[in-house]
């Protein structure tokens, strides 16, 4: 039997519709933004927000400011609108699920077309999504895992797996699965396979169905988005230019909205926030974000790190109060590694107990060794600068005897090592891939992130059993159950210790109104209309 609706309930258990922050240079571009009526016509739009940018490829993008551009160039299958993130929504397609949540059938609707006015087939959703299987060294080729597509009709698709998939809905709102013109991508070197040469086409260019097309690109400084002629969706664009630029400073983007050279700054802090006064427009909600510690497990990377009493000792030696003071307005404590606002997510999060801190560092083996803590240091979350808070994890890890040296690097540098797993003890954030409680099983033993903290299932086949149970469930009862056991496993042991989840500030002139976080693309940018 098949279920239908517009609204394709999912188990998502969200308590509340929260943001993924974006990531924080000062570049400069006169703002010409001023009212408009509907459609395009309202300026320019000036949005100043730290990139983590590496693509105009949707099927090779896996990064948040890319997520943010790419939602108002592209539609996937699905959506959410803005903060309303209890279930997905139609966007190209409604869908009809079993109830094995085993296969799901999108029927594509009516009418929609790319920005060449080309019609949006059932052939480009197989293209696309098929594409992004293929790219083989995509950050992005995992949410394809296990998903079979297959065309039905001209405007139908079904997308199956082996077992249950609850999550697959969320899933298909994901940018990197955007729906993209074959014919014109195939034109310019696009395959389904790893030869795949499309990426420098759609670096400067659009092939998609979105209200805005790409006009430019540089991913170290600006993107710049334009009205697209042809869109005939809900979402039609308000602006007749859109700059997104590259401030890596928060300070930076605070300056540059006060003083009337932005419109809108996605990584302001709480304390740069509150003090911004009348003229401004401030959203402040927690993120989905978490800012955690990794302690590797592997003996080859970490040494003593390795021994689980080191990880012990690190999540019971931190006053975690006294961490979140550095993250402002809208942050909360990380319960565990499922934050606060999802299924499963644990109430409270860890007491410091600096007695037992010190007998488990004892107890690792630790002889006085200094260990480093390698970080990410220009690329603030929510606000959150990174190194005011490894210099506070570095004191208080100091209280308990454990001598801890600071290896802050660039983003663009410290990731490599972080995905390869040779970091021996490091601070990263995480956010969800969709809006969905699985996006936090990758922190479990053999899986993407545990592995990067060289933990193997073996390593706990209990934890990973817990992992298979959840991502097995078939109703949202059992689901949850299987979602808390998970999360307090994981906060009793493991290479894991979560610190913050930042806040989100979204702050604005009044220029513009309607400014929504979204967890995936932090900014819903189609949503944005001028005042008045």
């Amino acid at each position: 039997m098949l279920r239908t609706s517009r609204r394709t309930v999912i188990a998502l258990g969200l308590g509340a519709s929260l943001a993924l922050a974006g990531c924080s240079g000062g570049n400069s571009s006169n703002n010409t933004s001023g009212g408009g009526g509907e459609g395009a016509g309202g300026g320019t739009l000036v949005i100043d927000t730290a990139f983590s940018l590496e693509t105009g490829d949707p099927g090779r993008n896996y990064v948040p400011t890319g997520n943010m551009m790419l939602h108002a160039i592209y539609d996937t299958l699905l959506t959410f609108e803005g903060s309303a993130e209890d279930e997905p929504i139609p966007s190209l397609a409604t869908v009809e699920q079993n109830e094995d949540a085993t296969a799901f059938t999108f029927t594509l609707v009516e009418g929609r077309t790319f920005s060449d006015g080309a019609p949006v087939t059932a052939d480009d959703v197989v293209f696309s999504l098929t594409r992004v299987q293929g790219i083989t060294e995509s950050k992005a080729n995992f949410l394809m895992n296990g998903i079979s597509v297959e065309k039905v009709d001209d405007t139908t698709v079904t997308l199956t797996t082996d077992g249950p998939s609850l999550e697959l809905p969320a899933i298909v709102t994901n940018p990197a699965l955007s729906i993209l013109n074959s014919a014109a991508v195939k034109e310019n070197g696009g395959t389904t396979g790893e030869d795949d040469a499309a990426e420098d086409f759609l670096g400067s260019t659009s092939a998609g169905s979105g209200p805005y097309m790409l006009d430019s690109m540089d991913i170290t400084s600006r993107a710049v988005l334009v009205p697209n002629p042809e869109y005939n969706g809900e979402y039609a664009p308000s602006f007749d230019r859109i700059v997104i630029r590259n401030v890596t400073e928060s300070a930076t983007q605070l300056i540059n909205l006060q003083g009337g050279d932005s419109n809108l700054a996605v990584d302001l802090n709480g304390d740069q926030v509150a003090g911004l006064g009348e003229g401004f427009t401030v959203s402040s909600s927690p993120s989905a974000q978490t800012i955690f510690l990794l302690v590797n497990q592997n003996e080859e990377v970490g040494k003593v790190t390795a021994n689980p009493k080191f990880a012990e000792a690190v999540r019971y030696a931190l006053n975690y109060e006294e961490l979140l003071q550095l993250a402002g307005e809208g942050s909360e404590q990380a319960t565990g590694v499922i934050p606060p606002m999802f299924l499963g997510a644990l109430d409270s999060g860890v007491t410091p107990d600096p007695e037992r801190a010190k007998k488990a560092l004892e107890d690792s083996g630790y002889d006085g060794e200094t260990i480093s803590l390698q970080f990410p240091s220009d690329n603030p979350v929510g606000g959150v600068e990174f190194t005011p808070v490894a210099e506070r994890v570095q004191a208080q890890l100091k209280g308990i005897g454990l001598a801890v040296d600071l290896a802050p690097a660039p983003f663009a540098t410290e990731i490599e090592p972080y995905v390869n797993g040779t970091e021996a003890f490091s601070m990263w954030y995480w956010g969800p891939d969709f809006a969905d409680s699985s996006s936090f099983l990758p922190f479990g033993p053999g899986e993407k992130v545990g592995l990067r903290a060289g933990w193997e299932a073996e390593d706990d086949p209990e934890i990973a059993e817990l992992v298979t149970a959840a991502q097995d469930a078939t109703s949202v009862e059992e689901r949850e159950q299987a979602m808390s056991e998970y999360a307090t496993a994981m906060q009793e042991e493991g290479p894991f210790v979560p610190l913050i989840v930042p806040g989100l500030n979204l702050a604005s002139d009044t220029s513009v109104t309607n400014v929504q976080n979204n967890t995936n693309w932090t900014l819903d940018i189609p949503l944005i209309q001028p005042a008045g």
